[in-house]
């Protein structure tokens, strides 16, 4: 019994990083499944569903950009997978972590795979669920800060955010840790 373990949102100037831990069927099998990086917006979204309705045992976690700035990025994202793996209805015998680290976690013994998300099911599972997951909660903040994108960036430092960043400021809901004050923006024109 495996879980798969991904975050979503490590490198955005703004919102929480989300991570997912995910158990599914030995046998499970859909076509479209793949790192959520490799899908468009509609083929996440129905992938979602369908691990949402299928999976043996799911859990997403978020930590908050508040705590990302007093632990950082990676610590942060370190509790968010530990909180998903907490979560999780069946305790797995192993854990496939995508990436080349991993914080051990307790009594369980886990496996890094770089580009994971591409090769493990349960991985990209896991990488769709955090991913869906974080996007939904920036299109929902987006509607008290449209002016920053979120609805199509969703937090990333596009073009359109650093813009808005030197024009309006960062806000709550920026990572203050990630040196993206106007100021520091303004010297990568």
């Amino acid at each position: 019994m495996e879980a798969g373990v991904d975050e979503a949102g490590r490198g955005c100037y703004a919102g929480p990083v989300f991570a997912a831990a995910v158990i599914l069927k030995p046998d499970f099998y859909h076509p479209l499944l793949n790192d959520s990086k490799q899908l468009c917006e509609k083929d996440r979204l129905l992938l979602r569903d369908i691990i949402l309705k299928e999976a043996l045992a799911y859990a997403i976690q978020s930590v908050d950009a508040n705590e990302i700035d007093k632990i950082n990025i990676l610590q942060a994202t370190y509790c968010a997978m530990h909180g998903a793996i907490g979560q999780i209805s069946i305790i797995p015998d192993r854990l496939l972590i995508d990436g080349n680290r991993f914080k051990p976690y307790p009594n369980l013994s886990h496996h890094c795979i770089i580009k994971g998300d591409g090769k493990y099911a349960s991985i990209a599972a896991a990488s769709i669920l955090a991913k869906t997951s974080r996007d939904a909660y920036m299109k929902e903040i987006h509607v008290e800060f449209p002016h920053y994108g979120w609805e199509q960036n969703k937090g990333y430092g596009t073009l359109r955010h650093r813009e808005a960043i030197i024009q309006y400021g960062i806000c709550e809901h920026h990572r203050k840790s990630f040196n993206i004050h106007p100021g520091s923006l303004l010297s990568l024109f």
